[in-house]
C-alpha cells in the first residue's frame, strides 16, 4: 500500500510533534509515523519531566509545555499528556500512523523518493517531497544511507541509560527535591543529601553506578518524579542488550525504593505511582551534516547566519559513560556553555537532499550533543525543520538550495525572536 503525503515526519517524540504540528499548520499534508501506540516519546512513555533546556521566547516548546504541564518548570501528568499531544496533533489535521516502525528506504541519487514502514497490518510504503527524521536514533537517516557517528571519541562509548519513575506517599511536609549534582541540601538532622546518596553509592546502599538520585516535583505535593538508575555500557541500538538494561534497572528501582524509605525522613511510606514504559536513551547516532556543531560553538555561544533556534541553552550534562555521575569526574559540575544558536545547516544530513534531522540526532559531537538533548531544544528543532519542510514543498527546493531566511521570517512571523 502507498501514501502520498507533501511531509512525512518519523518519531513522535518532542521534536517529532513540533515538526508535524508546525508543517500541518503551514497548510501542507503531513504524515507522522509513530513505532508506539502513544505519541509523546520521552514526554509520555518516557516518564521525562520537566521540560529542561532554554530558547528564545515564543516556539513551540511554550505551547507544548502550557499544554501538558499545570506550571512550567513542573513534571507533566504523563497520562493527561498522552491525551492532549494526540488532541493537538489530530486538530492540526496530522495524519498519525501508530504501531509502524520504519524498515526501509528508497532513494534516487540525493532524493529520498519512498519510505517502507511495517507493521501488524504488513507493509506501508509512503512517498513525500520532504521527510523528517526526529527518531531520536536518526532511524530514517540511516536508512538512507546517511553518515553517522556514534558515542564518545576513543572508545565510542554513549551516555547511560535509564528508566524513569514516579512515587507517591511522601509526607506532605517533606519539601526535599534534588534537580542535579549541584542541588544540595540539608535534611534537617544535620545530613545533606547528596553527601547521602554519594555514601550509599560507596557502601553498596545504591546501585555502583548511582551516586544521585535526583528528585522533581510534581503537581502534588505528596509525589516525587525520579531519576536515578543508570545501567553502562549499553547500545541501545541492540534489541538484547536493551532488554538487559530493562532487567538491570527494574531491580536498581526497588533498591533506590529501599534507599529512599530507610534513609529519609517523610519517604518511609512511599510506593511506585508509575514507570517509563520504554528505556531512556540519552546518546545513540548522531548524523553527519553540512555543518558540525561543536563544543566550542557552544563554549563561545556561536550565532550562525542560518540559524532556527536561537539562545539555546542547557549544561553540558554528560552522564558518565562509564560510571556514576558526570564524565568531567564522579561528582563534577557540567561544563556551562553560553546561549548559542543552532543553524538549519547543522539539521540537513549529507547524501539526502529532501531530508531534515531534527531532536538529539542531529549533526554535532559528543559533547556539544549533551547539551541540546534536552526536550524544550528539541521541540523548537522540530518546529524549524516543518518550517522547512512546509516552505521547501511550495517552493521546490532541496535542503541545499533553500535559502534559510525563508525558514526564519517563516518562524518569526509565528512570533519566535530570533532576533
Amino acid at each position: 500500500m502507498d501514501m502520498q503525503y507533501d511531509v512525512v515526519v518519523a518519531g513522535a517524540g518532542p521534536a517529532g510533534i513540533g515538526a508535524a504540528l508546525e508543517a500541518a499548520r503551514s497548510g501542507v499534508k503531513v504524515a507522522l509515523i509513530e513505532r508506539y501506540g502513544c505519541v509523546g516519546g520521552n514526554l509520555t512513555l518516557g516518564y521525562v519531566g520537566p521540560l529542561m533546556g532554554r530558547v528564545c521566547a515564543g516556539t513551540m516548546a511554550e505551547e507544548i509545555e502550557d499544554l501538558i504541564c499545570t506550571k512550567r518548570g513542573k513534571v507533566p501528568d504523563f497520562e493527561q499528556a498522552k491525551i492532549a499531544l494526540i488532541e493537538v496533533l489530530d486538530k492540526a489535521g496530522v495524519d498519525v500512523y501508530l504501531q509502524t516502525a520504519v524498515v526501509g528506504a528508497e532513494k534516487k541519487g540525493e532524493r529520498l523518493e519512498k519510505v517502507r514502514t511495517a507493521g501488524k497490518f504488513g507493509e506501508i510504503e509512503f512517498c513525500a517531497k520532504v521527510f523528517i527524521d526526529a527518531t531520536g536514533d536518526g532511524d530514517l537517516a540511516v536508512q538512507s544511507s546517511c553518515p553517522f557517528e556514534i558515542g564518545r571519541e576513543g572508545d565510542g562509548l554513549v551516555q547511560p541509560v535509564t528508566l524513569m519513575f514516579v512515587i507517591e506517599g511522601v509526607d506532605q511536609d517533606q519539601t526535599l527535591l534534588c534537580k542535579h549534582e549541584e542541588h544540595y541540601t540539608e535534611l534537617g538532622d544535620g545530613r545533606e543529601y547528596l553527601d547521602l546518596c554519594h555514601k550509599a553509592c560507596e557502601s553498596g546502599k545504591l546501585p555502583k553506578n548511582v551516586n544521585i538520585v535526583r528528585l522533581y516535583n510534581t503537581d502534588k505535593a505528596t509525589e516525587r518524579m525520579v531519576n536515578a538508575t543508570q545501567e553502562n555500557y549499553i547500545d541501545p541500538l541492540d534489541p538484547l542488550a536493551v532488554y538487559r538494561a530493562e532487567v538491570e534497572l527494574r531491580s536498581q528501582i526497588k533498591k533506590i525504593m529501599d534507599f529512599l524509605k530507610n534513609n529519609i525522613p517523610g519517604f518511609e511510606n512511599i510506593r511506585i505511582k508509575g514507570s517509563a514504559s520504554t528505556l531512556g536513551v540519552r546518546e545513540s547516532r548522531r548524523i553527519t551534516g553540512r555543518y558540525l556543531l561543536t563544543e566550542q560553538d557552544l563554549m563561545e555561544g556561536k550565532t550562525f547566519p542560518d540559524a532556527v533556534v536561537h539562545n539555546a541553552y542547557f549544561a553540558m550534562d554528560i552522564h558518565n559513560p562509564a560510571g556514576p555521575g558526570q564524565s568531567v569526574n564522579e561528582k563534577g559540575v557540567p561544563n556551562k556553555p553560553k546561549p548559542y544558536d543552532i543553524p538549519f545547516s547543522a539539521m540537513c544530513p549529507l547524501g539526502c537532499d529532501n531530508l531534515i534531522v531534527a531532536g538529539r540526532c542531529i549533526s554535532g559531537t559528543h559533547v556539544a550533543h549533551s547539551s541540546y538533548r534536552v526536550m524544550r531544544i528539541c521541540i523548537a528543532m522540530g518546529q524549524a525543520a516543518g518550517a522547512a519542510g512546509a516552505i521547501m514543498c511550495n517552493t521546490g527546493d532541496t535542503t541545499h538550495t533553500l535559502d534559510p531566511q525563508l525558514i526564519r521570517r517563516h518562524l518569526v512571523s509565528r512570533g519566535v525572536a530570533l532576533e
